[in-house]
């Protein structure tokens, strides 16, 4: 029996996903419904439907591990639902998520890297984290293509971090709130194996 081990070192970088994901299929799903562009809402409602799936399975593997969801507030939700709910040009919902802030041609940094150098993790949660990598790296790729389109729509005006003036540019974006959860993740792991 799972549940009967001691508690998992990952147990943190689970329910981190777990929580970010479903958050993210909120907002997502809400901009999908809005956008009046087909092509968007076809990029935006799969990657919605990605985040929600990401948000079952993981919580779906913490309970098959003994463990429930613990709830952590996000202080970018609120943001996160009132930019994919406003009523703004998806361009500018891209741009206040964080898009086009860096695109210097600079590589980012990848932030599921060191995810696996935890050597405990089992194979059927490697096997989870595994295909949720995969995925978010698709689904980053399709959000930037479509951002892409977008700009050339625009006249290639915005490229290259030249974001619409206004606040919401000023957010931060869903990947970078990502590589920070993990990153802190990563450190708890960390201290907790010391």
């Amino acid at each position: 029996m799972e549940g009967a081990a001691k508690k998992p070192s990952y147990l943190g970088l689970l329910n981190a996903i777990a929580l970010g994901e479903g958050r993210a299929h909120q907002y997502l799903s809400c901009w999908a419904a809005k956008t009046p562009d087909a092509d968007v809402k076809k990029v935006i409602a799969t990657v919605a439907i990605r985040e929600g799936e990401h948000s079952h399975a993981f919580t779906k593997r913490l309970c098959e591990l003994g463990f429930t969801v613990q709830d952590r507030p996000d202080p970018n939700f609120e943001k996160n639902m009132a930019i994919a709910n406003a009523d703004c040009t998806d361009l500018e919902k891209f741009e206040a998520l964080g898009f086009g802030r860096d695109r210097s041609g600079e590589r980012r940094r990848d932030p599921f890297k060191g995810i696996f150098d935890d050597e405990s993790i089992d194979i059927k949660t490697g096997e989870l984290l595994g295909r949720y990598i995969a995925e978010e790296r698709d689904s980053a790729r399709m959000l930037t293509a479509c951002y892409d389109v977008l700009c050339e729509r625009a006249g290639g005006a915005r490229r290259m971090g030249q974001a619409s003036g206004g606040g919401m540019r000023e957010l931060h974006s869903r990947l970078d709130e990502i590589c920070a959860a993990i990153g802190k993740l990563q450190q708890e792991v960390t201290a907790l194996r010391s």
